[in-house]
């Protein structure tokens, strides 16, 4: 395939400029099926996220996309669809493009081999099902709703994000073999990965909670809400309120990119560690900003400036060299 084609080139840039960057940096044999995995996800969570269409018309698109992705239906009549009911409302021009080229994004997947195939499919199904109880959950009426009990936050985070991790660690480990992680066994290496993922998904979580809860939904458990005295129409009038009940899933994400730093420092390959290391210093520093935050900073959304997010790419370029420097910038971004 060509710079422009391939899908490690510039359809990922222009869809992930970091991400870019990261996959770019894979050893040979994961990098495509990697970035093939990550275009697929995000054209789906582009169809959940088109708000201006309906819930019911992005459940059916959603469940069309699965089909295709299974081997159970032909992609045309889902491709027509989307040009002509999603493409019109996208924003962001790097989403145009994705779905434009969903077409040239599907062949390559099914060029693929067998192994790695099914390997995507097996990410692709519990992602799109997240998605999909998203929108199941949170209907846009006008009311704000919360997940009931904290087992559904933690399935919500393992099935948009966890199953991530364990994804790359099989993959990874298929495909290096004595080069990916030699002196961690798979098991470890496959639960250490999951936590890692659902860190992440749990950190964007907490950044957002007054965001979404302006949009009617809320990832924080009900039951946590009510033990705390408080209403889900006191929260709609004032999200700041749920700012307290943030400490102990900070801790919980926390928890969870320790296993990251675990993970990260169990990879043989330098490359592999610079490629893996760009998210959880993230993760870190924005759980440091979340800590310190105000209230005000906090309502506004809190966010890692993009000139760090640079800074630390630079940073994790140098310290992937050794293990024991990953290491030391790891813990530097905990603040």
């Amino acid at each position: 395939m060509s710079e422009d084609t391939a899908l490690g080139g510039k359809l990922l840039a222009e869809v992930s400029r970091s991400f870019y960057l990261t996959l770019k940096a894979l050893p040979d044999g994961v990098r495509e099926p990697l970035s093939l995995a990550y275009l697929l996800a995000r054209a789906a969570d582009t169809l959940a996220d088109t708000t201006a269409v309906s819930g019911a018309v992005r459940l059916s698109c959603l469940q069309a996309f699965d089909s295709v992705i299974q081997q159970q239906a032909d992609a045309d009549v889902m491709i027509s669809q989307i040009n002509a009911g999603f493409i019109p409302h996208q924003e962001d021009e790097g989403e145009v493009r994705l779905l434009t080229r969903l077409a040239e994004v599907l062949k390559a997947f099914a060029a693929l081999g067998a192994i790695e195939k099914e390997m995507i499919r097996g990410v692709l199904a519990p992602i799109v099902k997240g998605q999909m109880l998203d929108i199941q959950r949170f209907p846009e009426d006008g009311e704000l709703r919360a997940l009931p009990v904290a087992a559904d936050l933690d399935e919500y985070t393992y099935l948009v994000a966890g199953c991530v991790g364990e994804f790359w660690t099989r993959l990874c480990d298929a495909k290096l073999g004595k080069d990916f992680a030699p002196a961690a066994s798979l098991d470890q290496m496959i639960r250490t990965g999951v936590h890692y993922g659902k860190g992440l998904q749990l950190v964007n979580i907490l950044r957002d909670v007054a965001k979404d809860a302006r949009m009617g939904r809320c990832y924080l458990p009900q039951e946590e809400i009510e033990a705390y005295g408080l209403s889900m129409e006191a929260i709609k009038s004032n999200p700041a309120l749920l700012m307290p009940l943030t400490s102990k899933w900070r801790e919980t994400a926390r928890m969870y990119l320790q296993d990251g730093l675990a993970y990260l420092e169990a990879l043989e390959s330098k490359r592999l560690r610079y490629a893996t290391a760009l998210p959880l210093l993230l993760g870190f520093k924005t759980l440091a900003l979340l800590d310190r935050c105000t209230e005000a900073e906090w309502l506004q959304g809190v966010k890692v400036p993009r000139g760090e997010t640079t800074r630390l790419l630079f940073e994790a370029g140098l310290a992937s060299a050794s293990r024991s420097s990953m290491s030391r910038l790891a813990r530097k971004c905990m603040g």
